[in-house]
């Protein structure tokens, strides 16, 4: 009796528990921003909305869009990225956890892909939810918390 009640309580964690504790990774999409500035390249780094912590522009993949061009409507929409030229192939990608309104942490795998920008515009959807700040890219590895950004801001 008490084998086959180890075998079932065995079944549930295996069935019902374990996908809560080890979720699967989502995937978002990033523009990192660049720009030859006064001082050499510079990124394109924003405040996130909940935390105010430093990030690159990112969001969930759109339908209808290839990532990059999600991307670069992310760029437009957080930072008022009017024009770039966005590759369509990704420098790279980071992990985090987004953590969402209830609090529960979501394993995010981002994917990043580099913008040439052109043309910026002071008028865009969060303008009022938002800072955003050119900073160097030696610097921006250094703002930003999530260690694989870091490397990737780093080798640029």
């Amino acid at each position: 009796m008490i084998n086959e009640f180890k075998k079932a309580f065995a079944g549930v964690v295996a069935g019902v528990v374990q996908p809560l504790i080890s979720r699967p990774m989502h995937m978002q999409v990033a523009a990192a921003c660049l720009r030859d500035g006064k001082n050499g390249r510079e990124v394109l780094l924003i405040t996130s909305r909940g935390t105010g912590r430093w990030v690159l522009p990112k969001g969930w993949p759109m339908d209808g869009k290839k990532n990059h061009q999600a991307a670069l409507e992310e760029a437009w929409e957080e930072a008022g990225v009017k024009q770039a030229k966005v590759t369509p192939v990704a420098l790279g990608t980071f992990n985090y956890d987004k953590i969402l309104d209830g609090g529960l942490p979501l394993p995010v795998e981002c994917y990043v892909y580099a913008a040439e920008v052109e043309k910026m515009s002071d008028i865009y959807p969060e303008v009022d939810e938002r800072t955003r700040r050119w900073v160097p890219v030696a610097k921006a590895a250094t703002m930003v918390q999530e260690p694989e950004l870091q490397e990737l801001l780093q080798n640029l």
